[in-house]
């Protein structure tokens, strides 16, 4: 028995050391339950030169999945880029692999999470100097404000899109890190900057953004700035003038454990978080007429989408 234990206690230790830690304070979370599809939306337009765009992804609490909104953050300092967080499943259980800045993108499990982060490297700009230089075709941002753009639209295909599928592993994206994204992980990183701590923080607050409360749809898929009480009047301003994510139940593809686009939560939302303030405020992104992600080929899945592939905002060729 004693024996029994002891290969028990080592298995759970090996498995803590391999397993990715969740969320950006590092606390440990892997479960039997794959997340839901990535919402469709619309990218708020840049707020000032120097934002990198973070995509919104699913975190895990105590009432389960909860979206975190996409959002506009400043890099830590000149030259890194955000490498997204992702859930990989892999010995039963999904475990969350968190983000980080660094000289180069690396590895995010290939999930397409757009606007410059088609599953492999990232589109959307590149740094010049000490400057952040945006490329237009695949980012939201208002050119006569912020001047340190190009186009490069070498970097879109067009491909059909089959579902918005949010892990990597089997029933997910089948993806393995190329040699720059190995390269990418063993260059110096740093961790989430204290706002994205506190707007993935702050996205738990707010029973909205559960699974298990608007079936997979957060209403609030994305936001100009990150969601923390220093700039929360910011964000109640744009929200009042927000337009709601775009979804179209064709797009969102057949959860691994039923053929539902509803996602089912898979804990009682009871003791889920109330926000203290209201966030069900729908976005609306100021018209505008620059090309909008997933504009076309989410809202249906028979439609092109564009595909992307690595050459860390150079211009070979992307996908969004």
């Amino acid at each position: 028995m004693r024996s029994i234990r002891a290969i028990r206690t080592l298995f759970l230790a090996l498995l803590v050391s391999i397993v990715p830690a969740s969320s950006f304070a590092g606390v440990f979370v892997s479960i039997n339950i794959a997340p839901p599809v990535l919402p469709v939306y619309t990218q708020p337009i840049c707020p000032g030169d120097g934002y990198l765009w973070t995509p919104g992804y699913w975190a895990y609490g105590e009432a389960g999945y909860y979206w975190v909104p996409g959002t506009w953050v400043l890099a830590p300092q000149p030259g890194f880029l955000w490498t997204p967080g992702y859930w990989g499943f892999a010995g039963g259980l999904y475990a969350w692999h968190a983000g980080y800045w660094g000289p180069h993108v690396g590895f995010y499990g290939g999930v397409n999470y757009g606007y410059g982060y088609g599953g492999v490297g990232f589109f959307g700009g590149r740094w010049e100097g000490g400057h952040f230089a945006y490329n237009t075709a695949v980012m939201h941002v208002n050119t006569t404000i912020v001047h340190n753009t190009y186009i490069d639209n070498t970097v879109i295909h067009n491909t059909t899109v089959i579902n918005r599928t949010s892990f990597n592993g089997p029933g997910g994206v089948n993806a393995r890190p190329n040699g720059q994204e190995m390269a990418a992980a063993r260059e110096q990183h740093v961790q989430a900057t204290s706002e994205q701590m506190s707007h993935e923080h702050f996205a738990g607050t707010n029973r909205a953004n559960f699974a298990s409360v608007n079936g997979g749809r957060p209403a609030t898929a994305a936001v100009s700035h990150p969601m923390t009480n220093a700039n929360m009047a910011t964000h109640t301003a744009y929200n009042n003038n927000a337009s709601r994510p775009a979804y179209n139940a064709n797009t969102a593809a057949s959860h691994p454990a039923n053929n539902n686009n509803a996602y089912k939560a898979p804990v009682n939302n009871n003791n889920a978080y109330k926000a203290p303030v209201n966030n069900n405020n729908a976005y609306k992104a100021p018209a505008n007429n620059q090309p909008k992600y997933n504009e076309a080929p989410h809202q249906n899945a028979s439609q092109p989408h564009n595909e992307s592939h690595p050459n860390n905002g150079g211009g070979e060729h992307e996908r969004r």
